[in-house]
């Protein structure tokens, strides 16, 4: 099967950014998306240093790093105020999308788009604009340098046969992430 066009980005705003961004701007560019809450413990320390990792390590004309901060719990702790003090705290000076929160308090859009199963969700699309890797939770920085190394060296006209990837999670917050909450201890899909 071939990938498909990864979903747009709904952002209610954007912090670190000049302009809104949208992955159609980004088209010839390898676009890496941290999906993280400002008070997950595995964002803050895996997710988003791994994140400027890769925005220090690659060049801007080859890979986009997007944060998206997609809220699904601690609502009204999580806002763009201290988000923005978050980010300047800890010196993340990348774009950064305020996922658009869903009217009844439920998944924000864009990660209700991209079937998240929580925080930290690394996703990687290709410079045609397919989503072709995502994965929740701890990433080695190996296994994602030779992800993006292996999106950046593809042809542009190539045909790709390989579908996203969906790591498992369990429930729960931890060190190394935060799932969603499913009713009577379902997984997420």
């Amino acid at each position: 099967m071939v990938p498909k066009p990864a979903p747009a980005i709904q952002a209610a705003r954007w912090l670190n950014a000049a302009e809104p961004l949208s992955l159609d701007r980004l088209r010839g560019r390898v676009v890496m998306i941290e999906a993280f809450q400002m008070l997950c413990p595995g964002c803050v320390s895996h997710g988003l240093p791994q994140a400027q990792r890769v925005r220090e390590t690659f060049r801007e004309e080859d890979v986009a790093v997007i944060g998206l901060h997609s809220v699904f719990e601690h609502h009204d702790a999580q806002t763009p105020v201290p988000l923005a003090a978050f980010l300047h705290e800890y010196r993340i000076g990348f774009p950064v999308a305020v996922d658009e929160p869903d009217e009844d308090r439920g998944l924000p859009r864009t990660m209700a788009a991209y079937g998240l199963q929580g925080t930290p969700t690394l996703v990687l699309i290709d410079r045609q604009g397919r989503r072709r890797a995502q994965h929740f939770g701890h990433v080695p920085d190996l296994r994602l340098g030779a992800e993006i190394m292996a999106l950046i060296a593809e042809r542009e006209d190539r045909t790709v046969s390989a579908e996203p990837a969906a790591d498992a999670c369990a429930p729960a917050c931890d060190d190394a992430g935060c799932t969603i909450a499913t009713p009577q201890g379902d997984r997420p899909a």
